[in-house]
């Protein structure tokens, strides 16, 4: 009998000490979009669940707590949409990587059944006629769009820091006295917050990759033509582009696949052809920095001592991973080359915009002039507010050259192509894998800065004007707790090397850091 027992509790401890061998523990600010899959598919958790920790994270810190601000609107069907997916997956339908995953959107992006407002009272309300391209492949690939979220109104910057006369100010998680940068502050502010796994921002001279530095995250400018821009309310676009904006490397290559394809209403996808992946996780490699060789910017190093000192840091870690450092210096044309933006973009705000606002119903403005005209009568009502400093940047706008003006079509004809075809000499003659350098030469900004001072040189804008892809990911902080990231910028469709090179540096370094004003809630962790 004895002998009987002393087998079944050893049996059972042998059982119980098996299984929590085997047992896994997901907690919501490090799981993975594919960690989360693993978890939906083993029955551990559901969307409904998901989309629900999300929405309690908003409520916790969007407009109360830390009133972040983030968010212009929420989903209203985001639950019962998680609830539908959950129902497919039980019945054996999974749509694809993305399945029941909660997905943010900057508020430029267009939602059919959703207003989108690119952060302006001139279009509050406005429903636009269709999903935008991006947006209809998020949600064939399974995504729940948990809300829309708050930009520099119309994604220009202008002066400011993550605010639009609609969305009001988004404050930074890690420091609330300061900005999130534009112009997808809120995506980057809500990322770093954990509102969501995934969110989309939009970049025309480095409004993904400042948000992704001042916050703190993971983050995509991809080649322009890799993904549609149609359905998203352009800034000028020669420049723009959408992209993804993660905790990680590895949600940022699954989000990069699901989006990508042929869009006959954007031409420029027609460069993708035969160049782009439906799965960019497969080019993942933790020891893709050994034998790499990497050209460091060394007139965009940093301005701020944390930064250089990050970067520094930086440099040695990369070295240690086995990466050859080649240090670049540009010359005077590609350093002064915002002449070419200041040419071209304003133009194209004045004639793109008017396009994009053919398309929507009676009762909104069809032109640039006509929001002048509105601004200049504004009398706030409640949620609104003046924004001064874009809606000047407007008459520049409407001042703008013609497209057909000789002096836009000399600039778009040569510039772009100058600068290009020199960074692509360099990559070729020092046999380079990409470009490094500190995303932002500062860390996040205080909200009382004065924006009328220039602001430091910035490497962001190189990529826009080529076109070229650029890869962020988090590689420490200041003294002050304030995060510094690193961009890997390479040439056309090199996005499967660069994203390799950036998932290495974080495997090797996991640097993103963890905001002090949004802890965890509780039934953020779980053991399966």
């Amino acid at each position: 009998m004895i002998s009987h027992l002393a087998r079944s509790f050893a049996a059972a401890a042998t059982l119980s000490f098996a299984s929590l061998a085997f047992a896994a523990t997901l907690t919501l600010e490090t799981a993975t979009i594919p960690e989360l899959q693993t978890a939906m598919a083993k029955g551990a958790l559901t969307s409904e669940k998901l989309v629900s920790l999300s929405l309690a994270r908003a409520a916790a810190y969007d407009d109360v707590g830390p009133k972040l601000n983030a968010f212009i609107l929420i989903n209203p069907k985001a639950l019962a949409e998680a609830k539908a997916l959950d129902a497919e997956r039980k019945a054996g339908k999974l749509r694809g990587p993305l399945h029941g995953i909660p997905v943010i959107l900057k508020d430029n992006h267009n939602t059919s059944d959703m207003p989108t407002t690119g952060g302006s009272v001139f279009l509050e309300g406005s429903i636009p006629p269709a999903d935008a391209f991006i947006v209809k492949k998020l949600r064939e690939a399974g995504a729940v769009i948990l809300a829309k979220s708050n930009l520099s109104e119309f994604a220009s910057s202008a002066k400011t820091n993550g605010f639009s006369s609609l969305g009001g100010q988004t404050l930074n998680p890690h420091d609330l006295t300061r900005g999130p940068a534009g112009s997808s502050g809120g995506s980057g502010s809500s990322i770093a917050a954990w509102y969501a796994p995934l969110a989309l921002g939009t970049d025309t001279g480095g409004s993904i990759r400042n948000p992704c530095a001042a916050n703190g995250i993971a983050g995509l400018k991809p080649t322009r033509g890799l993904l549609s821009r149609a359905g998203v309310i352009p800034l000028g676009l020669s420049f723009d582009t959408s992209g993804p904006m993660a905790r990680s490397i590895t949600d940022v290559a699954v989000a990069l696949g699901v989006m990508t394809g042929l869009d006959p209403a954007d031409p420029a996808t027609a460069t993708s052809a035969g160049k782009s992946h439906r799965d960019y996780t497969r080019f993942l490699d933790a020891g893709a920095l050994k034998g790499a060789r990497l050209g460091v910017l060394v007139d965009y190093a940093g301005t701020d001592e944390g930064v250089k000192k990050a970067f520094a840091a930086t440099r040695e870690r990369l070295t240690a991973l086995g990466a050859s450092l080649v240090e670049i210096k540009l010359p005077a044309f590609i350093l002064e080359r915002q002449s070419i933006m200041e040419t071209m973009r304003p133009g194209e705000f004045k004639a793109q915009v008017a396009d994009y606002l053919s398309t929507l119903k009676p009762g909104y403005p069809r032109t640039l002039a006509e929001m002048i005209s509105l601004s200049e009568k504004f009398t706030p009502k409640a949620g609104q507010v003046a924004n001064p400093s874009r809606w000047a940047a407007f008459k520049v706008e409407q001042a703008g050259y013609d497209l057909t003006d000789p002096v836009y079509l000399s600039a778009a004809a040569h510039g772009p192509a100058l600068i290009a075809g020199h960074l692509e000499a360099l990559l070729y003659k020092h046999q380079l894998d990409a470009f490094i350098y500190p995303t932002n030469p500062t860390p996040a900004q205080r909200l009382d800065l004065d924006y009328s001072l220039p602001r430091p040189p910035s490497a962001t804008s190189i990529a826009n004007i080529t076109g070229f892809p650029d890869v962020i990911v988090p590689a420490g902080a200041t003294a002050e707790k304030l995060p510094v990231t690193l961009s890997f910028m390479g040439s056309a469709y090199s996005e499967p090397r660069l994203l390799a090179l950036a998932y290495a540096f974080e495997q090797a370094t996991h640097a993103r850091i963890t905001p002090s004003t949004t802890p965890a809630l509780a039934g953020e962790s779980l053991t399966y």
